[in-house]
């Protein structure tokens, strides 16, 4: 799940990807509602050190597999929804920020979402 369009032209054809027309909460908040159908947290809904209401872009892994709703994940994705909303946020969507931040932001959340990932596709997982 992303709204990163580096990081959906990157793995889009590599793995089943929804990509939101949004910021960063709205991806966690389609994020909850997979965890709901009963996917599972594969990533930390908030990895990285950039604070939440600092980055438009946020990509989060989840199990493609379902199953029942797995506690431990909805806890998780609560609490980073959490975390956001005590925040302003200073970007909605990016576009509201100068090129040169979206483009470093996209390639933070790109890295972060990339050392998830690559390892597990290279293994065909």
């Amino acid at each position: 799940m992303t709204n990163n369009e580096k990081v959906r032209q990157a793995y889009g054809g590599l793995c089943t990807l929804q990509f939101v027309e949004g910021g960063h909460t709205d991806v966690l908040c389609a994020v909850r509602d997979l965890i709901h159908q009963g996917h599972k947290l594969l990533t930390h809904p908030l990895a990285g050190s950039v604070k939440p209401n600092e980055t438009p872009f946020r990509s989060v892994a989840l199990t493609r597999e379902t199953g029942g709703l797995d506690m431990d994940s909805l806890t998780l994705i609560e609490s980073a929804l959490a975390v956001c909303r005590q925040f302003k946020p200073r970007f909605q969507r990016g576009e509201d920020a100068p090129e040169s931040m979206r483009e470093d932001f996209a390639e933070i959340d790109y890295r972060l979402i990339h050392g998830a990932l690559a390892p597990h596709l290279q293994k065909g997982e």
